[in-house]
Formats: structure tokens, C-alpha cells, sequence
């Protein structure tokens, strides 16, 4: 880190604890079983220590020395801001977790980004000290923007892996912006293909390059792994059709995906009923000003992709998948017409 972190309150760490899990149960593990993963909470250990004890159980161990040299520190120490004391304690918090789990859970091995390094060889170094065990660390190198800043929420402009934060389709769209340079890395460092496969689908990839294969398994992949197979089928599907693809087959997900994307209004099935005026329904969808706008310019207001004919009334027969009618003016304005109890939003 380059700042200084948040303080967090209890409250907030409990929303925390409470949304990892269940990101953390797509990848890992945690029914019962040989390979079962366990989520630890360091309050339960460090809530009860006081200064005192901490000083004496483990600051003792660790030399001033020492932690100035770690890079991290150096950095920190020669900005212009230095490193509160609180910021640079934080390696002896996480050299005293990797003890407590050593004699709790056996743990011998800690796995983290290139960033934690320093903090684990804290933590090894202790353990060695105090137990005279020797443990190990793995690190991996980090995902870095274009900028060279961390790939992480620390540093903002991150993308996350809560639905709630970053929609399915935002993520896959994400990951189909990624410069073709980038492609193979991600592809070998992300994902569970065979590098057989990433091969071949960079040799694709670069043979035709327009046509954006090498991302588009990326974002396949991945927001298959982070959210699940549906979700990145109607986050593929929504993406054609918003990009000029045809809106004919879609189904109540992707309209549902469409509709935590797009601006929405909202109309009853009484409405339906009697006919939607398509000019009217185009202004309160807020594509265009005025109804003779909406006449002046026909040619360029679509309904589901088909030009609108606007002496014809929008009715149930235009709803797609009996759920949703989507408007569009020119090729990138888009809004979604929901009947209410359509579909579910989010």
C-alpha cells in the first residue's frame, strides 16, 4: 500500500466477514470432507491481547531493523506522508496470525500477491524464532493496471467480485476490453484451461483479432467461475444485442441482466392492454424530447431491434419472452420497457 488503510468499526467488519463467504464457496470448498476449507476470523485471537502482551509475545521477537528493511516500509518511511505507527505494526498483526495458525491449525503455509511478501517472511521468521518450526510462503506475482498501481479495490477503479458491486455484466464486460497484449497472460493465470487450448485460442485470437476471441473466452470463463454458467451466457447474450445483435430470442435472465444495466419503465398490464402510443412511449422512456422528434426521426427508433412502425400500438405481442420491450435510438441508446412483475430486477 501506498496510503494508509481504513479503520473499520465492528459492524462493518461483520458485513465483510459476511460477503466473503460466499464469494470465497465458488472456489473453495467448505462441506465437510478431506479438502475442506475453513474461514478464520483474527479478531477471535487479537481482540484479547492487550498492548502489553502483544509487546511482550511478540514485538520482542522482531527487531526495529528488520522491519525497516522491508520494501514496503522503505517506500512508506521516505514519502512525503512517512508511515503512521499503526501502518507499520501491521506486519507484526500478520506475523502473529500465521503463529496463532500454525498452533490452532497446523497451518504451514501462507499464499498470497508479491505485495505481501515482507509480511510473511515476518511471519515465518517469527515462527521459527518462537517455535523453532520452519514454515513457508508462496506468493504470486500481482495483477497490475496500465498504470502500474495495484489491480485491487485498495487502489479504486477495481472491479469486484460482488454481484451487488460489479453486475455480472459489467464484469464480463470488463474483461472484454482487455488489450490483446493482455489476453494469453490472463487467459494462463485466471482461468482452469489447458494451455493446449489457450493456444489454440490465441492463435485464433491473433489471426483475426477484430473479432475479439481471445477475449471473449476470458470473459467466459470468468464470470462463469466468479458468478456461474448462466450468468455468463446472458451477460454474452445481452452484450450482442446492445452492440447490434438481435434482441429476438431473449429470455427472462438476460432481460432481467438488461434491466439492472438499462434505464427501465415500468408499465401495467392494463396498459398493454389498450395499446402503447410507440412515439409517446419513446418520450417517457426518455430517448427522445418530444413525439415529433420521435416522427421526424423514425427511421432511427427501434423496437427490439426492428424499425418502429409507429402507426402500430405496443402491445403483449411485443414483449419479449412475455416479460420486457426494448427501445433503442441509433446504435448505443437503449432503454427497456418492463411489465411490472415481469421479470425480477438485480
Amino acid at each position: 500500500r501506498s496510503t494508509e488503510r481504513n479503520l473499520l468499526d465492528a459492524d462493518a467488519l461483520e458485513r465483510h466477514l459476511a460477503g466473503i463467504r460466499p464469494q470465497l464457496a465458488k472456489l473453495l470448498d467448505f462441506t465437510e470432507g478431506p479438502l475442506q476449507a475453513e474461514l478464520v476470523d483474527n479478531r477471535d485471537w487479537t481482540d484479547g491481547i492487550s498492548v502489553l502482551e502483544f509487546l511482550r509475545d511478540v514485538g520482542k521477537h522482531v527487531t526495529v531493523n528488520q522491519m525497516l528493511a522491508k520494501d514496503s516500509v522503505k517506500s512508506r518511511v521516505q514519502s512525503e506522508h512517512g508511515i503512521s505507527f499503526t501502518e507499520f505494526s501491521y506486519q507484526l498483526l500478520q506475523a502473529n496470525d500465521f503463529l496463532t495458525l500454525y498452533r490452532s491449525e497446523d497451518c504451514e503455509l501462507q499464499v498470497a500477491g508479491t505485495d505481501q511478501w515482507g509480511n510473511i517472511t515476518a511471519g515465518i521468521d517469527l515462527v521459527r524464532r518462537v517455535e523453532g518450526a520452519s514454515l513457508h510462503g508462496l506468493t504470486t506475482p500481482l495483477i497490475v493496471r496500465s498504470d502500474g498501481k495495484k489491480f485491487g479495490k485498495s487502489v479504486g477503479g477495481a472491479i469486484w467480485l460482488s454481484a451487488e458491486q460489479t453486475s455480472p455484466y459489467a464484469f464480463y464486460q470488463y474483461w472484454m476490453q482487455i488489450p490483446d497484449d493482455d489476453v494469453e497472460a490472463l487467459l494462463l493465470r485466471l482461468t482452469w484451461l489447458d494451455i493446449e487450448v489457450i493456444d489454440a485460442i490465441v492463435s485464433e485470437h491473433f489471426a483475426q483479432p477484430h473479432r475479439r476471441e481471445g477475449q471473449r473466452r476470458l470473459a467466459h470463463e470468468l464470470t462463469s467461475l466468479v458468478h456461474d454458467e448462466q450468468a455468463a451466457r446472458s451477460a454474452a447474450i445481452a452484450s450482442e444485442v446492445l452492440f447490434g445483435g438481435d434482441p429476438a430470442g431473449l429470455d427472462r435472465d438476460t432481460l432481467g441482466m438488461l434491466a439492472v444495466e438499462l434505464e427501465t419503465t415500468n408499465v401495467t398490464v392494463d396498459e398493454l392492454a389498450d395499446g402503447l402510443d410507440a412515439a409517446d412511449t419513446f418520450v417517457r422512456a426518455g430517448l427522445a424530447r418530444s413525439k415529433g422528434e420521435v416522427r421526424k426521426n423514425a427511421s432511427g427508433f427501434r423496437v427490439n431491434g426492428q424499425p418502429c412502425d409507429l402507426a402500430e400500438p405496443l402491445d403483449r405481442n411485443a414483449l419479449l419472452d412475455g416479460a420486457a420491450i426494448l427501445l433503442s435510438h441509433g446504435k448505443r441508446q437503449h432503454r427497456l420497457v418492463v411489465l411490472r412483475d415481469g421479470i425480477t430486477v438485480g
